[in-house]
């Protein structure tokens, strides 16, 4: 778990969707149990967000957006030096269903590493 800490500042949420007790979303489940305390730890103020509903698809959401003025200045380098274009409210996603607590970090790092664009 330790590839997921410090998420840059352009991420505003992160969501995850699944079911409570289908077999396709155990990898995700697992994920989150191990994660979540990491992804607090490095991230304590970005909203993480866990859906559970029955026959839901495991899946993966990143809310990213700009910084926004009250922020620090190197809120606002890092996007930069990050070649970033966030724009508010752009989501990606990734799909979890049946994939190992391995493939399921492997995707959601990618996901957080993803740099947004409106297409």
């Amino acid at each position: 778990m330790s590839t997921i800490k410090k998420l840059s500042p352009a991420i505003k949420e992160l969501r995850f969707l699944m079911c409570q007790n289908g077999q396709a979303s155990a990898g995700a489940r697992q994920f989150i149990q191990t994660a979540y305390p990491y992804l607090k730890k490095h991230n304590p103020d970005l909203p993480v967000l866990i859906r559970e509903a029955r026959g839901t698809p495991a899946r993966a959401f990143a809310r990213f957006g700009t910084c926004s003025r009250n922020q620090p200045t190197s809120c606002q380098s890092k996007l930069r030096n990050a070649d970033l274009t966030p724009e508010y409210g752009v989501e990606k996603h990734v799909e979890l269903d049946n994939l190992s607590t391995t493939d399921v970090q492997t995707k959601v790092t990618e996901l957080l590493n993803a740099p947004p664009s409106s297409s």
